[in-house]
């Protein structure tokens, strides 16, 4: 059993190490992994075919896989590219409201829309907006990821690893919403404070044509209203459901999946075309990371591990919780935020069954995975497509700059949280 330990544990180590350092596409990497670890599983007898399928949480894939399906339904229809111009005219080109306005519009829908799709939608208008004010437009683009990071811990569907979670800890929505989203708020507002601050010489510059984005006409990014209005009032329709999805006795990917059957009922899109939106690699890869961390806990690497964390749970409880915060957040800023979170949620649930409090665990967790995600270029998706997108640019967003502005964000952002987490840790 140590040798199946080690190997699984090296083959999943490497893995990370090629996601890390982008050697091959995350998706490649996955399958492969899992392959390996299933093969090894096989051939040493630990871990079986029917094992590494139960292991995938397919909760967790449906309210994805659904989410991304009404996404794939607004996004021809110009709705983002739509809030993004009514933005720009709305902050009259004045840098610091262009910043605190394009930040909150691209915040707000991260914590109902997948962040790294609003961040896809959202940048590309932004840089136009910059360039016809003639600003760097690296501050908003930057500001644009690290909020969206932040803010998409207030909520169940807001971050990849809020889903996670919520799923394994049967966390509701409105579990998210009454202790999440109040630190999530304060900690948000830290962020913004702060990126006002660290980008004051590139916001103290007056745009050249702070009028024409006066002329830009939101009317014209909309390009179908009807598509736009039938998926809008399903999406809210499915919002309403996920706050009484447990009243009810659904899971949340049912209310997904459920509205994406009616919006594509309604709607009656290209279903080729609209199947070719759906970041089939994303899911493709969640389930591979459930199949490897399966591996790791059939080889018994978790129980080693719920050991190590039952010794250092001899501390007070609460300094044990921000201690949590702190290790996911680093680990998250190494290597992307959802395999980090993957790999934790079965040792949280073996030291529950060791007999832990892990109520206040799961907290801890979600705020380190989406905080810590803000710290370096790759430590989540949307930071890697906004520096992607600003190569087009005449700035481009550089590891070394992400550092500078990205690494204080992610350090203050977790103190705040550590400090709320110690103040409201009696009502986790």
């Amino acid at each position: 059993m140590i040798v199946a330990a080690i190997l699984t544990s090296l083959i999943f180590l490497a893995s990370l190490w090629l996601i890390f350092s982008e050697k091959l596409n995350r998706t490649i990497t996955g399958i492969a992994g899992a392959a390996l670890i299933v093969g090894l599983g096989k051939l040493l007898g630990f871990y079986s075919e029917s094992q590494a399928v139960a292991a995938v949480d397919f909760n967790t894939l449906g309210l994805l896989l659904g989410m991304m399906i009404l996404v794939a339904l607004l996004e021809p229809t110009g709705f983002f590219q739509f809030l993004a111009v009514w933005t720009g005219r709305i902050s009259k080109g004045k840098p610091v409201r262009l910043l605190v306005l394009l930040g909150t519009v691209t915040t707000l829908l991260s914590m109902f829309l997948d962040n790294v799709t609003t961040v896809v939608l959202i940048a590309p208008v932004t840089i136009l907006i910059c360039e016809i004010l003639g600003i760097n437009p690296t501050p908003y683009l930057m500001a644009e990821a690290l909020l969206s990071d932040t803010g998409g811990v207030a909520t169940l569907v807001g971050d990849p690893p809020n889903v996670l979670i919520g799923s394994a800890a049967g966390l509701s929505f409105t579990d998210f919403l009454v202790y999440s989203l109040p630190i999530v708020l304060v900690v948000w507002l830290t962020a913004l404070f702060l990126l006002r601050f660290l980008f004051r010489r590139e916001l103290a510059v007056r745009p050249r044509n702070a009028k024409a984005v006066m002329r830009l006409n939101p009317a014209e990014a909309l390009d179908d209203r009807k598509t736009a209005k039938r998926v809008l009032i399903v999406l809210s329709v499915a919002i309403l459901f996920f706050f009484v999805h447990h009243y009810l006795h659904i899971s949340p990917s049912f209310v997904a999946l459920s509205a994406a059957a009616v919006a594509l009922v309604w709607v009656k899109p290209d279903v080729k075309k609209m199947l070719q939106q759906i970041e089939w690699g994303v899911l493709i890869f969640f389930a591979s990371l459930f199949i490897m961390v399966g591996g790791l806990e059939a080889a018994g690497v978790l129980d080693s591990l719920v050991r190590i964390m039952q010794g250092a749970s001899n501390m007070p409880p609460v300094l044990f919780g921000i201690l949590t915060i702190w290790l996911v957040a680093g680990l998250s800023a190494i290597v992307d935020n959802v395999p980090i979170t993957i790999a934790l949620i079965p040792v949280i649930q073996g030291l529950g069954a060791a007999g832990m409090e892990i109520g206040p665990l799961w907290w801890a967790l979600a705020f380190g995975a989406g905080f810590g995600g803000n710290g370096t270029i790759i430590g989540s998706t949307a930071n890697i497509v906004v520096a992607t997108l600003s190569e087009k640019t005449r700035m481009p967003i550089t590891a070394k700059l992400w550092n500078k502005r990205g690494l204080p964000v992610m350090l203050a952002t977790c103190a705040v949280a550590s400090i709320l987490y110690a103040i409201v840790y009696p009502l986790f």
